[in-house]
């Protein structure tokens, strides 16, 4: 009989729950990081009876130590996680509310090295959501804002708050919305493409956390790495998916 393998991914915006009943999905979930979480998470856990349970995320250790659960980084989580789903793929890009991973990959899933940018939110969920707002839209909106606009506007930073303030300049000046939208996740784009390539890129590019669904960052990643990127169907959940199969692994 299959075992239940759970694995939750506590992020620093949102977490996920995904629990495997042997290698199917059997279930999902997905909400909002409360400032409590450590009660969050057992409400997310108590009606399913999961024989493994692995933790992931900028939430993990403190789970792990209030809650005695084991935990994995998510590197090797969403190493584990995109190995699974594209078993083709040796560099992956997660950009999630407040920092971006890129991971090169061996055989196996088997992390053969990796790059973060966690020590500023510049190119993350949280700076687009924070650039969304200055231009007066909802940041589920920013895509396809973006993918209307041309190259006539630059960004000179990549901080948060300076760049706040140049998008309101622009604004003033005139821009149009779609332009400096563009800026924005051509901005985002060329910093994590850096990232990627500093890893090394071996064949296609797999592209998770929340910000994988920006199809304008997704368009203009291909045009920095001359690369086809890969996005799962629902990419906040590659972390969790590799936690629930790892979590098989350790007992």
């Amino acid at each position: 009989m299959n075992t239940l393998s759970a694995g939750i991914d506590i992020g620093s915006r949102s977490m996920e729950l995904v629990i495997l009943d042997g290698d199917r999905i059997l279930h999902k979930q997905r909400e909002d990081t409360s400032f409590d979480y450590i009660d969050q998470v057992k409400g997310m856990l108590e009606q399913h009876g999961c024989d493994h349970i692995l933790v992931t995320g900028y939430g993990r250790h403190l789970v792990s130590r209030e809650l005695g659960l084991k935990h994995v980084t998510e590197i090797k989580a969403h190493a584990a996680g995109i190995h699974h789903l594209h078993p083709e793929v040796r560099t992956i890009l997660d950009i999630g509310g407040q920092d971006t991973k890129a991971i090169a990959m061996g055989s196996g899933g088997r992390v053969t090295r990796f790059e973060m940018n966690d020590r500023c939110a510049a190119g993350t969920g949280k700076f687009l959501e924070v650039m969304a707002q200055a231009l007066g839209c909802r940041v589920e909106e920013l895509a396809d804002l973006a993918l209307k606009g041309d190259e006539s506007v630059s960004l000179s930073s990549m901080c948060t708050v300076f760049v706040e303030t140049e998008v309101v300049a622009l604004r003033a000046r005139g821009a149009r919305p779609p332009d400096v939208a563009r800026a924005l996740v051509k901005m985002v784009a060329k910093k994590s493409s850096t990232m990627i390539q500093r890893v090394g890129i071996q064949s296609d590019v797999a592209f998770c956390g929340g910000v994988a669904r920006n199809r304008a960052v997704v368009r203009e990643l291909e045009n920095f790495i001359q690369k086809k990127v890969l996005v799962p169907t629902e990419p906040e959940f590659t972390g969790a998916l590799g936690a629930a199969i790892l979590s098989r692994q350790t007992g």
